[in-house]
């Protein structure tokens, strides 16, 4: 029987950067996966999907190509070679964690994991060969999988999820897309933008609901814009399949309505994948799909047995599994750990315009009770935004009122996603309004509307 110092169940941005980091403290390490190497978000999820956000988001750059003195004829989506590029994509990335767990000397087994006991895992292969393992520590990072209405059933055809979503073997005419959290609102935009009639339905007041009230508005008005229905306060009762289309019974809102369309997809969150892994024989506490850990930690309520990433619950964010998994491996080596800052996580949402955010809220901090000054910038007084032809948009900062440290960034607009990432170091090092005001941002760049804000809370922007 071979023995490892951690075995890691599951390969996902979780699970990979887990083994490397365990490896690179020295632990003998090995990975069991079932699947692709990379998990969910290497092959079905983040890195996949945008690409096929690239490619819609080059066809809107091509059909307004003229504005800026290019002349090209009316553009053709082949959509067969949108969807290869996603899944060549996926697929080098997929090679490229393999060749990581080479360079960190990590065993893979492939195959299905069970816990038989701590300290104990029996891997199963395709082909129903089995070998057990032992292990000092093992860490489950089995991911999550996408969650079903209840009654309502995945067929893969007309019902889909997100995986399917992905891999169509054409466009549908109609798209029926259930929820507006971002992987909603991320495929609302893709198939618009190439051509299909969507309908975003979403049973909370916006889309996009964790979002600003205010940046989610620019995105309502955008994909309005475009053609895209969207119905919020709007609760799905039932799901009918008929011929070659799908009837959505739905409440409230605009009031009862019948949908029509020619495919469903089902974003209303995910569950966790913690079934068939032996957990509830050995004492492993799991709460509403999840696994219950000690969050500093990350140990289950079994001696030796740990979970990250989105097994153990939301935030369900590739980021914030590695960051738990780095965690989890450097405290089971013994080796100094910084905790995951969970009042620190970034957001990122990649339709266009993109949503990108960091902290509280208006809404959360004024319901704390926090006296604040916030400070706008929009996108359209920028010049480098001007230049580019993208001027929807703003960056809203809010600050604590009596010291000026940043609380809370919001961004919506072009390459919010990327601007961020000051923010979110910002506030890492408890930046305050003054210091971001006087730190020299570049000129043209779009992120001098992160200075700009700054300075709005406090009543001297320059260019508004």
């Amino acid at each position: 029987m071979e023995k490892f110092d951690l075995v890691v169940i599951g390969s996902g941005p979780g699970g990979y950067v887990a083994a490397i980091r365990a490896a690179q403290l020295g632990l003998k390490t090995a990975v069991v996966e079932k699947a692709e190497l990379g998990g969910i978000c290497l092959n079905w999820g983040c890195i996949p999907t945008k690409a096929l956000l690239h490619s819609a988001t080059l066809l809107n750059h091509i059909r307004h190509a003229a504005d800026f003195g290019i002349l090209a004829a009316d553009p053709e989506v082949d959509f067969s070679r949108v969807i290869k590029h996603s899944r060549s994509v996926a697929s080098r990335l997929s090679k490229g964690i393999e060749f990581l767990f080479r360079k960190n000397k990590i065993a893979v087994l492939a195959g299905t994991a069970l816990i038989t006991a701590p300290g104990k895992i029996k891997v199963t292969a395709a082909d129903q060969s089995e070998q057990t393992i032992e292990t000092k520590d093992m860490i489950i990072a089995t991911g999550a999988r996408a969650r079903a209405i209840p009654g309502v059933t995945f067929d893969g055809e007309q019902i889909i999820s997100s995986r399917e979503a992905m891999v169509l073997d054409k466009l549908p005419t109609s798209l029926i897309i259930i929820g507006a959290g971002a992987i909603g609102v991320e495929f609302a935009y893709f198939f618009a933008t190439l051509g299909t009639k969507v309908t975003l339905v979403e049973m909370l007041p916006h889309i996009l609901p964790i979002e600003d009230a205010e940046a989610v508005e620019v995105v309502a008005k955008a994909f309005k814009k475009m053609g895209i229905t969207i119905l919020t306060g709007t609760r799905v009762e039932q799901v009918e399949k008929g011929g070659a289309s799908v009837r959505i019974h739905t409440s409230g809102g605009a009031g009862n309505q019948i949908l029509e369309g020619e495919k469903a997809l089902v974003a209303i969150g995910v569950q966790g994948n913690v079934e068939n892994l032996g957990l509830e024989a050995l004492g492993v506490k799991i709460d509403r799909g999840h696994i219950v850990v000690d969050k500093k930690n990350y140990r289950t309520h079994v001696n030796g047995i740990y979970a990250i990433g989105d097994v153990i619950g939301p935030p369900w964010l590739a980021h914030v599994a590695s960051a738990e998994g780095i965690a989890a491996a450097e405290g089971i080596a013994g080796h100094p750990v910084t905790p995951v800052d969970y009042e620190n996580i970034p957001g990122c949402t990649y339709c266009q315009p993109q949503v990108a955010s960091v902290g509280l809220t208006e809404e959360k901090a004024r319901e704390q009770g926090l006296d604040i000054k916030i400070g706008r910038f929009p996108i359209r007084a920028n010049g480098k935004s001007m230049a580019m032809g993208e001027t929807e948009g703003f960056a809203k900062l809010i600050f604590d009122a009596q010291y000026g440290e940043l609380i809370g960034a919001h961004l919506v607009g072009a390459e919010a996603t990327e601007l961020l990432a000051e923010l979110n170091l910002g506030k890492t090092l408890e930046t305050t309004a003054d210091e971001i005001m006087h730190t020299m941002h570049a000129h043209p760049t779009i992120s001098e509307i992160i200075k700009e804000a700054a300075e709005d809370a406090y009543g001297h922007a320059i260019h508004i």
